[in-house]
């Protein structure tokens, strides 16, 4: 039996597989932006005719994608109309009155994603408790609908005042939509988050409804492809969460989709992290579009309650925000930032360079593509500094044109600066790296955690290559770079588990529980795990349940995620209070023992307990396809900057790699990883390179 993973990425799309034996075969294509599924059947065709896939053995299948995201950045998604309690028609639109950038004037806000005329407001009024003050006006509703529809919507988001206390408003308003509207989308907030603070309820339900038209199309043609190609296994989908559901719930919820893409490649940081005996990692993800970081303490990734997507730091609970359009839904802490292998090198109007964050993407791609692009790119530069192969890439299937990026990056960056190529293509290469260590700091500094006491694992088309000069800069003195690491994010779609996240308000002081609402609400969440489990096929008695409570001292505006033991007691809660004091300060230099602790949100998290069985071993990795260029040992010369200059660099293969002090350059199928001078790199039992760069920091 077989299962395979596959993540879309904005320059690549990465398939990986997986047999009985743990045989691993890995395969990259360029990604088709017109349509993204199109890349990935191609890959599949591709690893079915070199005889490492069969179809109909196939029993798991899980994929990444950056629809969602790109629909959000874009702004191509649905036409989208919003029905919402009178008086609320502008929550959208009025926000947070946060700005990422205090004092930038040519600054404007993100256009809401629905305009106001689309905005509609019908009679109703539930109590902050859930008594019905005003009863719902049906007509108003109906009226609503049919103008909601004669303008031409696609989808529709329905969001009441304190429908997450209770729904039976909301719910009406639903079957209204639904019997008049038959053929268009209907996103409810009571569905995608029955959570309190109206603007963030508003603006999830939103995102999800102007996603969801999007995301259902695009599953329905990949759906449609794999059962051409003979696939019958059912798709499953990555969550920004880190666990996996059915495509059915994904077309339903896309806004917990979001961030797949880069959740997969943190969850297989963890699991490996867990083989290698290393519980606090930063996960470091380059690709050819972004760069991602993500913090893992205790084997566990870091998990936010929000994202903001479509800012220059899409992250959660950063120390800027504002500037994107706000997710309230669980997420991998990641901070996410526009630079990549693809990202466009340029020269702003004070005459400074600059890299990102619009990128080159899969098309035309860098200049050394040779594919059309003329605008040089972190890739290009990378050529040009010989950290990568100055003729090829992927084993010889991918052609480079070194002399096309040298002379692109000389015309377009060198000459306006007064800088040689190689100079020029440095300054590209550091201004990225010191882009990427905002997103390091982002998820470690900002959170009262020094990167020094972490270990990096680097991965992605571009993560190695840059691995061993960030760390540097950032002052991490220890990177893993695992096998397969250029498709490591497919490869940990390999290692998810079926997972929900559910929530439910529960605002009271923690000195003054109600023990029956807690309990109310704690079976409520049980009981809809239990139907979310079965819906996936899980029996529940084959998964494992975890609590937790969002606390904060009366009067802040955010929460602290804190354990929850089970069962519910004055004990266990007053044991989760302790635990956020010592959070709070943890994170932000102080607690208040004395101030009043309130309970906001109950969360809980259902995991089914069976995973996968693939294993991380170098050993049986291997490209799908025969290599068009064997990898032979031999040297190239590599610019190191002003610290080290010009180098002649081993080149060689990971297999067999004894303990060795850099400069070396390793060429993988997937990936090029750069050791600089003095640093030292063994290969460990699992086929994980180790990088210690401790002598040079």
């Amino acid at each position: 039996m077989q299962q395979i993973g596959f993540d879309v990425g904005g320059t690549f799309t990465d398939l990986v597989v997986s047999d009985a034996e743990h045989r691993i075969r890995t395969l990259k294509v360029l990604s088709t932006p017109d349509d993204f599924s199109r890349g990935i059947l191609a890959g599949i065709q591709t690893m079915v005719g070199a005889k490492v896939l069969e179809p109909k053995a196939i029993e798991r299948m899980v994929h990444a994608f950056t629809v969602a995201t790109n629909a959000l950045l874009t702004r191509t998604g649905a036409r989208v109309g919003l029905i919402t309690t009178k008086g609320f028609r502008d929550v959208l639109e009025i926000g947070r009155l946060r700005m990422p950038q205090l004092y930038d004037m040519d600054w404007t806000k993100p256009v809401p994603l629905v305009r106001r005329s689309l905005r509609l407001e019908v009679t109703e009024r539930l109590s902050a408790t859930g008594e019905v003050v005003t009863p719902l006006d049906e007509a108003e509703v109906e009226a609503a609908v049919d103008a909601l529809v004669a303008a031409g919507v696609e989808s529709i988001a329905v969001c009441l005042l304190h429908s997450y206390i209770d729904p039976r408003h909301e719910v009406r308003v639903v079957e209204i939509a639904r019997r008049r509207a038959p053929g268009l989308t209907v996103s409810a907030s009571h569905e995608v988050l029955p959570e309190i603070r109206e603007f963030e309820r508003t603006s999830t339900t939103v995102v999800n409804a102007f996603v969801k038209p999007v995301v259902s199309d695009y599953l329905g043609r990949l759906e449609v492809g794999l059962d051409a190609a003979g696939i019958a296994a059912p798709l499953m989908i990555m969550q920004s969460a880190g666990g996996v559901m059915k495509s059915g719930t994904a077309r339903r919820l896309p806004a917990y989709c979001i961030e797949s893409g880069p959740a997969a490649g943190a969850v297989g940081a963890a699991s490996l992290g867990q083989l290698l005996g290393l519980p606090n990692i930063i996960a470091f993800d380059m690709g050819g579009t972004t760069a991602k970081a993500c913090l893992i303490e205790n084997g566990e990734p870091r998990l936010t309650a929000e994202l903001e997507v479509g800012a220059a730091l899409n992250a959660g609970q950063r120390l800027l925000s504002g500037g994107g359009y706000v997710v309230r839904a669980p997420a991998i802490d990641l901070a996410e930032i526009g630079a990549g292998g693809g990202s466009l090198a340029w020269i702003d109007a004070g005459g400074a360079l600059r890299v990102g964050p619009r990128s080159a993407s899969a098309v035309p791609g860098p200049v050394c593509y040779g594919l059309g692009g003329e605008v040089p790119t972190v890739t290009d530069a990378n050529v040009t500094l010989g950290f990568l192969n100055r003729g090829h890439l992927l084993d010889g299937a991918m052609p480079i044109d070194s002399g096309a990026a040298e002379a692109a990056i000389l015309k377009r960056i060198g000459e306006p600066l007064g800088l040689e190529a190689h100079a020029a293509a440095w300054g590209i290469h550091t201004v990225a790296n010191a882009t990427m260590v905002r997103a390091v700091q982002a998820v470690t500094s900002e959170l009262g955690r020094s990167p020094a006491d972490f270990t990096m694992i680097a991965f992605g088309g571009s993560g190695p290559v840059h691995a061993a000069s960030l760390a540097l800069d950032a002052g991490i003195g220890h990177i893993v770079v695992p096998p397969a690491s250029g498709v490591f994010s497919a490869f940990g779609l390999l290692f998810t588990r079926i997972e929900h996240r559910l929530v439910r308000t529960c605002a009271m002081d923690a000195d003054r529980v109600d023990p029956a609402r807690m309990e109310s609400l704690s079976a409520d969440l049980g009981r809809e795990a239990d139907e979310l489990m079965r819906a996936e096929g899980v029996d529940p008695d084959d998964s494992e349940k975890a609590h937790q409570l969002d606390l904060r001292y009366r009067g802040q505006s955010s929460e602290i995620a804190t354990d929850l033991a089970m069962p519910l007691s004055a004990a266990s809660i007053a044991a989760a209070v302790e635990a956020f004091h010592r959070e709070h300060e943890r994170t932000y230099g102080y607690f208040s023992p004395g101030e009043t602790v309130q309970l906001v949100n109950l969360r809980l998290r259902v995991r089914s307990r069976k995973g996968s069985t693939a294993q991380v071993d170098a050993g049986s990795v291997m490209p799908a396809l025969p290599p068009e260029r064997e990898g032979r040992a031999g040297s190239r010369r590599v610019y190191f900057g002003d610290r080290w200059g010009w180098q002649e660099a081993p080149v060689v293969r990971r297999p067999g790699l004894a303990p060795t002090i850099g400069p070396l350059i390793i060429e993988e199928y997937d990936t090029t990883i750069v050791v600089p001078p003095g640093a030292e790199v063994r290969l460990d039992s699992t086929g994980s390179l180790r990088i210690d760069l401790s002598s040079l920091l």
